[in-house]
């Protein structure tokens, strides 16, 4: 198993701590935050349960989603999450999701987490291709997988019970050849 860490410009990427914990439920229990998320807002028990639970996990383990935090390298403060799955059938396909917190939004963190990610699944472990699914309301991570040069591939109309109600998404892929013959982001 590996301890994963990715060094972007402004950003470290690296497993969640407890001392994570108060930054962590800022933005988890906000509930604009988590409208388009798999998760729901978290109390400060269920954040730090996520958190001692995932520390459980590391990158490389087929069909699991292994959350890392998102620091930023001048602060120190956690300003978001993301989290990478392998395939359970084929350990060269990756699924990957990011969180910024609301407070940090709008700042390009997003897009150079995305980018840091990429390069260290396309270049570092030769990564096949990586996947994302989005809300299709989700027009901000649309926009985001659009501008690095993600394709849509799949439209699935009313396919989630989600929060109440039947969503509908997106699934967006980049295939490593695509990286690869990238010209520029």
């Amino acid at each position: 198993m590996e301890i994963l860490n990715i060094q972007t410009k402004r950003l470290n990427i690296q497993h969640l701590k407890l001392s994570d914990l108060s930054d962590f439920h800022i933005y988890r229990s906000n509930p604009e935050v988590t409208k388009y998320q798999g998760f729901d807002v978290m109390t400060i028990e269920e954040a730090k349960n996520f958190i001692e639970e995932n520390a459980t996990k590391h990158f490389g383990k087929a069909g699991e989603w292994v959350q890392y935090g998102i620091e930023n390298s001048e602060t120190k403060q956690l300003i978001g999450d993301c989290a990478i799955k392998l395939d359970q059938y084929d350990t060269r396909i990756a699924e990957i999701g990011i969180t910024i917190s609301h407070l940090e939004q709008k700042k390009g963190f997003a897009k150079e987490v995305l980018l840091g990610i990429l390069a260290f699944l396309f270049d570092k472990k030769q990564i096949h291709r990586v996947v994302e699914i989005v809300d299709a309301e989700n027009i901000a991570s649309i926009n985001l997988l659009k501008s690095t040069g993600f394709k849509q591939e799949g439209h699935f109309i009313e396919n989630i019970f989600f929060k109440g109600k039947w969503g509908s998404e997106f699934q967006y892929a980049m295939l490593k050849r695509e990286w690869d013959e990238r010209t520029t982001f």
